[in-house]
């Protein structure tokens, strides 16, 4: 893998970009392209730090978890739907994720892919924002079964690298009614479960082609990427429940067909 201040960068881009609607995933991929860092092993570790980034969110939100677990205990119907709507929204991923990790693992090298899917992703954010109205769901535990599953399904499409796992739940939730700021906080808790299986099975699918080295700067893009992500969580959903998600549209369309000129040009 690359060098320290490689692994860091890429690190850093993990946790700006995880909860964003600009594809983290996407991003790693274009940064590792244009760095060089493209090799075998590569897949694992821009997989693999994203638990970085999944992490700050266990710290921002500790009080929601901890809460839903003491409720847990106590028996309170809010905490069990909850858990249920988590679960029932990560299992689609987890079913497809691993029948599908192969083709995943190809397409993860492929960034032209990455950068079609920017543009794409970008005019259909700006799309659904003109299309949502009106709010049904405003918190995460009165989300029917239906509504979790349902997104669970539209979270499946971030598997092709560039259409952002973020993105995807966000913006199937409003467009299932489920209002901005709870979208946002249900695609940061789901992402909690869908990212431990994601990275999980990545490092095992990969565990021949990990170096001690490879795991080293997976440790330290995983530090980065926690430390910058924390500074972001909050922030962006101050950010979308005031201005919405149109910023981050036109960011899209205007990096994808950058790097589409360039990849082409090459």
């Amino acid at each position: 893998m690359g060098e320290l201040l490689t692994v860091l960068l890429l690190g850093a881009i993990e946790g700006l970009t995880e909860f964003l609607p600009v594809s983290s995933t996407g991003h790693l991929i274009l940064a590792g392209e244009l760095l060089g860092f493209n090799d075998a092993s590569s897949v694992a570790f821009k997989i693999a730090i994203q638990l970085g980034a999944i992490l700050a969110v266990l710290v921002v939100y500790w009080r929601r978890f901890w809460n839903v677990g003491t409720g847990m205990l106590a028996g309170r119907a809010d905490a069990w739907r909850f858990v249920r709507n988590i679960l029932v929204g990560f299992a689609p991923a987890l079913v497809i994720g691993v029948v599908a990790y192969d083709v995943v693992r190809a397409a993860m090298q492929t960034p032209v892919i990455v950068a079609v899917a920017l543009i794409v992703g970008g005019v259909a954010i700006l799309a659904i924002e003109r299309m949502v109205k009106r709010v049904r769901v405003a918190s995460v535990e009165a989300m029917p079964l239906g509504t979790a599953g349902a997104i669970g399904v539209v979270q499946c499409m971030a598997m092709v690298p560039g259409v952002s796992r973020s993105g995807a739940t966000i913006m199937g939730a409003l467009l299932m009614g489920v209002e901005r700021k709870t979208a946002a906080e249900f695609s940061f808790f789901l992402a909690v479960p869908t990212m431990v299986a994601a990275t999980t099975y990545a490092l095992w699918k990969d565990r021949a082609l990990l170096s001690f080295d490879d795991l080293h700067a997976i440790a330290i893009g995983f530090g980065a990427a926690f430390v910058v992500a924390l500074l972001v969580v909050k922030a962006f959903v101050a950010l979308v429940s005031r201005y919405g998600f149109a910023p981050f549209a036109w960011y899209r369309i205007v990096v994808g067909s950058a790097a589409l000129i360039w990849l082409l040009a090459r």
